[in-house]
């Protein structure tokens, strides 16, 4: 039975480089002294391979640089809950297959875990310029939720939107506001429960960094799919349901957990990047 793909959106890569990461460490490719496109251009310059320094991990491909490039999906049953997520990941890349290339046998870039934190694709160059968990937001803003046993009786004193996700109602918080005033809110939220409740209530500062943009971009996609401006390119965000990566994903590279990443030939003759994982097997346990 062939595969049943879906739009995800599209990217650009300006640089000729796209690259498939981790997305809780795009911003650690730098500290060790080269920086994600440097790694991705030398990679890249022989046909695609994969990238791994400590915790950080992705694949980077010669893409094409002067066009929108498709990012779709094929979806399999979650054993957390059944809802759709992603099978196989298919990127377009823009660039003919090559004519002396066996189009039936796909090419091995390598593999890669799916980060509890999310994937990223999108331009080499672009990506060097993430910000991640720890970093500063651009625009000096951060958004503050609440959530938990306590919920209620925090939205009588405090207030607070109904912050909606796809399938669900959300936490109660504040959107855009400026991070200092963000965290004095969270503090006085934190200071109520220490003093009336302990434990059973709990509060969130999130920062606009591009980690949080991604994740807040994706909130009403059934795949948690979300796009942004990184470097001024266009790069789409993936978060996992943290039930099915429980589930399906425990434990990543050390368990075992990783998935083969390939360049195919696509329909129309061109260069597709595939990266697929396996429906959850319950007989595997």
């Amino acid at each position: 039975m062939s595969e049943t793909f879906v739009d995800l959106g599209f990217v650009d890569a300006p640089s000729g480089v796209l690259v498939l990461g981790m997305a809780g460490g795009i911003d650690h490719w730098r500290a060790p002294g080269r920086p994600l496109s440097t790694r991705a251009g030398v990679a890249a310059s022989s046909g695609g391979g994969r990238l791994r320094e400590w915790l950080c991990e992705a694949v980077a491909v010669p893409a094409a640089d002067d066009r929108r490039l498709r990012v779709r999906a094929s979806t399999s049953p979650s054993p957390f809950d059944e809802e759709p997520t992603i099978a196989t990941l298919e990127i377009g890349l823009g660039l003919p297959w090559p004519g002396t290339a066996d189009r039936s046998v796909p090419v091995p870039l390598g593999d890669l875990p799916v980060d509890r934190c999310g994937m990223v694709v999108g331009d080499a160059t672009g990506l060097d310029a993430w910000t991640g968990m720890a970093d500063e937001p651009a625009d000096g803003l951060a958004d503050v939720s609440y959530w938990g046993r306590y919920a209620d009786d925090a939205h009588a004193r405090f207030g607070g939107e109904r912050i909606t996700r796809y399938g669900v109602d959300g936490p109660r918080g504040w959107l855009d506001l400026p991070v200092a005033e963000a965290v004095a809110r969270a503090a006085e939220l934190d200071a109520w429960r220490d003093r009336f409740h302990g434990k059973g209530f709990m509060v969130s500062i999130d920062k606009h960094t591009d980690f949080h943009r991604f994740r807040r971009a994706g909130r009403h996609h059934p795949l948690h799919v979300g796009a942004i401006e990184v470097g001024g390119c266009r790069v789409l965000g993936i978060e996992w349901d943290q039930g099915d990566h429980s589930i399906r994903h425990r434990g990543e590279r050390g368990a075992g957990r990783v998935h083969p990443v390939t360049l195919e030939a696509g329909e129309a003759g061109e260069m597709v990047m595939r990266w697929t994982i396996p429906p959850y097997d319950f007989d595997d346990e």
